[in-house]
């Protein structure tokens, strides 16, 4: 049974990873990551879409198009950045590809910056 666009999901939350990361957070395998998720967020549209998807469980791209003054393509650039650095994780439904935050990211990118 196919689910309206605003119950779309990702993955089953037991999926999600709730495990502390025990990472090293200095040397050079940490700032290269450090850099990596910082260039994600250095951008305002980039900061906004990750407030918007840690409100929700999923959205779907025309979704958070819908809350910007940008252009569906710009949105999507920003949504590629994102994934790229892994702080937004994807899954598709049909011809619907829904988005959602990656917490265990968001926590890495949290104890990188703590640690400088």
């Amino acid at each position: 049974m196919k689910t309206p666009d605003d119950a779309i999901t990702c993955w089953p939350q037991t999926e999600l990873s709730t495990e502390a990361d025990l990472r090293p957070v200095e040397g050079p395998e940490a700032d290269e990551q450090l850099a990596t998720l910082a260039k994600a967020v250095g951008h305002p549209a980039r900061v906004r879409i990750l407030r918007l998807l840690s409100r929700k469980e999923a959205r779907v791209c025309s979704q958070i198009v819908g809350e910007f003054p940008l252009a569906q393509s710009t949105v999507s650039e920003h949504i590629r950045i994102l994934k790229g650095a892994g702080l937004v994780r994807s899954r598709e439904d049909g011809p619907r590809v829904g988005y959602c935050i990656n917490f265990a990211a968001l926590r890495r990118l949290k104890s990188l910056v703590g640690a400088i």
